[in-house]
């Protein structure tokens, strides 16, 4: 029972505090810290992220009325904006990014296959790629992008059976999407989804060599040689199956293998869609539908970016921008442990919503989430008396 507890401090029991303290020890987070440690500061950033603070003065400002509660919201003793900018700046990013990634496993673990994914497949499904994060450059001077122009690059790898990031990867904006292939391990059988933007036949026939699969867009000077043509069901938008092979140069060399052709018609838009493969298992039909799934991580970057704190921060350097991105990962990994481990009916949206105006109650967690439903409710039949008007 949770009775008489906030219900912010309900959401924190999720948090390993155990985990979180052996990665403040790795890297010593609270060397020479008196009060405010980094479980404070943890604390107080999944804070700030569930009730939407824009800056850092916000964040103090909403915090500090409520000094008697502090002990029991596990903020410590408090702090000062210019301690928490302090803390943002200098405490290892590394202590946020492990534990985000040791949540994200934890979440992937507690949850269930997507009802959306209709596909019988045994390998996982990962869609990877990028969104830009603006920055001011007078403020961010070090994120350099363009010659008016800031950012940072949020390179994701979203699992799209649990819906959740299993990868985060945070660079400057000017590098190039496909450098990124190089830092992602792929395990054998998955399946890999991309944008065109990420053809890069050396590291293509990477993800070959290590029995994954990748399903991808042709680009428009995509040449090769036909070897084989498989019986196209065009009622199911299937206009061609192939079995191809690079002819260029360079290109047949960096991809030996044979691949797989795949020009589809999406009735919705009315384009014809042309994909790659290395998967000769599934149908033509299933191939087209994994790419379709790419869309959802393109909805999780709109989600991120409209429900948390991504796009203003609390800090300028480039220790405070990771510290936060990676706050806010780990708040989506806590709602969607919370979401698995009660079993609760309700978007991330609506949890978030709930959360954001009632992390000062004290209602407990599951009762707070339970949809009601009024409208068939009887009142208690009771004798009234009545009164004679005269």
């Amino acid at each position: 029972m949770n009775q008489g507890k906030y219900v912010y401090s309900q959401l924190t029991v999720f948090l390993p505090k155990r985990v979180f303290d052996r990665l403040v020890d790795k890297y010593q987070g609270n060397k020479y810290i008196k009060h405010f440690t980094c479980w404070n500061q943890l604390l107080c950033l999944i804070f700030g992220q569930l009730t939407g603070r824009d800056s850092l003065r916000d964040l103090i400002v909403s915090i500090e009325p409520h000094k008697s509660k502090y002990y029991h919201l596990g903020f410590g003793k408090g702090t000062s904006r210019s301690n928490f900018a302090n803390a943002n700046e200098k405490r290892n990013g590394k202590i946020f990014e492990d534990f985000a990634y040791y949540l994200i496993e934890q979440a992937k673990q507690s949850s269930i296959t997507d009802i959306d994914f209709k596909l019988s497949i045994d390998g996982n499904v990962y869609a990877f790629d990028s969104t830009t994060i603006d920055l001011c450059l007078s403020v961010f001077w070090w994120a350099e992008f363009r010659k008016t122009k800031g950012g940072v690059k949020l390179h994701t790898l979203y699992d799209i059976k649990t819906s959740i990031p299993c990868f985060i990867h945070i660079s400057k904006a000017s590098l190039h999407d496909v450098n990124t292939l190089d830092i992602l391990t792929y395990e054998s059988g998955g399946y890999y989804i991309f944008d065109k933007a990420y053809i890069d036949y050396v590291r293509l026939f990477r993800i070959h060599q290590s029995s994954a699969y990748f399903v991808t867009r042709a680009k428009t000077n995509f040449k090769f040689q036909r070897i084989y043509s498989r019986k196209a069901n065009k009622l199911n938008g299937i206009l061609l199956d192939q079995t191809v092979k690079l002819t260029g140069y360079y290109v047949s060399k960096s991809y030996p293998e044979k691949l797989r052709r795949i020009k589809y018609y999406d009735e919705q838009t009315g384009k014809k869609l042309e994909f790659i493969t290395n998967n000769f298992e599934l149908t033509a039909q299933e191939i087209a539908q994994l790419y379709k799934y790419r869309w959802k991580v393109e909805l999780f970057f709109k989600w991120i970016k409209q429900h948390l704190k991504i796009k203003t921060f609390w800090g300028t350097s480039l220790n405070a921008v990771k510290i936060q991105i990676y706050s806010a990962v780990i708040t989506y990994c806590l709602v969607a442990l919370i979401r698995n481990n009660l079993k609760i009916d309700r978007s991330t949206y609506e949890i978030l919503q709930i959360l954001s105006i009632s992390l000062f109650d004290k209602t407990p967690l599951k009762e707070l989430f339970t949809k009601q439903d009024y409208k068939y409710a009887k009142e208690l039949y009771c004798k009234q008396l009545k009164i004679n008007w005269y």
